[in-house]
């Protein structure tokens, strides 16, 4: 039994040893570039993203984030690449015909194409974000009708965590627009009104004043990224003249500041006397007639 599978062996190669050799030297090959290729990917991440990923700079820990994330992706294309040409390569050294599997890869492809249309979509949409650098992890943004702050950025999804703690998974296909309300200045629009009996400029002059003090504070100078800017009279409202400020701030305490500077400019306004309208509710009692039984 041992002498006959023997004999069958080298029959076998001596027919096809030229075949054989070449299809192990491909293989070898094939593993040697997938080798180099991780090789290179460890090599810079322990040059780049270690680097920044340690960094206390949050930029540089976003690019780090990005960074791994785009590895992972060419590593698959490389090693998707590369199989597809090692099997196709052995494929023909053997002299397999290839039209049967293209004809039937084919047909699978355009089954699985359709199917996975908004899968391809996802990626391909996710990638581009990657790229583009739309926005990164940390940043809080408004995409597909949800906002909150990003905390993973996935090659099909996007996963967001609201100001409640619930988590949003929006696929990156059905991202339209991406808003972007942290990318490196935010500017808070503060419109206040006040009432159409009150001195004009002398709101303007008690606003200002206001967001310029708090600026100037060491609690928050380091967030003020440029001196308040008044913008006058924005509207004439129903019942209130709306004059608007400008403040450009850190993105990190954009909300900070303007839950700050709206309690600071309510108490400066009642100091001065200046009347911050609201709804009024008037409720008339009808007496009724003592004549009547």
């Amino acid at each position: 039994m041992l002498d006959t599978v023997t004999d069958a062996l080298a029959r076998f190669w001596d027919e096809y040893n030229t075949e054989i050799l070449l299809s192990v030297a491909v293989i070898i090959g094939a593993l040697v570039v997938i080798w180099f290729v991780r090789r290179s990917i460890k090599h810079w991440h322990k040059r780049v993203v270690h680097r920044l990923a340690g960094s206390h700079d949050q930029e540089d820990r976003e690019k780090a984030q990005r960074f791994k994330t785009l590895s992972g992706v060419v590593m698959v294309v490389v090693l998707v690449t590369v199989w597809s040409i090692v099997i196709l390569t052995i494929m023909s050294v053997w002299g397999i015909p290839m039209a049967p599997f293209l004809a039937v890869g084919t047909t699978v492809g355009i089954a699985v194409g359709f199917g996975a249309q908004d899968v391809v979509r996802d990626v391909i949409a996710g990638f581009l974000i990657l790229v583009e650098d739309q926005y990164s992890v940390g940043d809080v943004v408004n995409i597909a009708g949800v906002s909150g702050s990003v905390e993973k950025i996935r090659l099909r999804t996007t996963v967001l965590r609201d100001l409640d703690g619930n988590v949003h998974h929006v696929p990156n296909g059905q991202i339209r627009v991406a808003s972007n309300m942290t990318s490196a200045f935010a500017r808070y629009v503060a419109d206040i009104s006040i009432s159409y009996d009150s001195d004009i400029d002398v709101a303007m002059e008690v606003i200002l004043d206001t967001g310029t003090a708090m600026a100037a504070e060491p609690r928050w100078i380091p967030f003020f990224l440029e001196e308040p800017e008044m913008l006058g009279v924005n509207e004439l409202g129903d019942s209130a003249v709306t004059i608007r400020l400008l403040l450009t701030v850190a993105t990190e305490e954009r909300w900070a500041i303007k839950r700050e500077f709206l309690k600071r400019v309510k108490y400066a306004l009642d100091a001065a006397g200046i009347e911050i309208p609201y709804a009024h509710l008037t409720v008339v009692l009808k007496e009724e007639d003592s004549r009547k039984s």
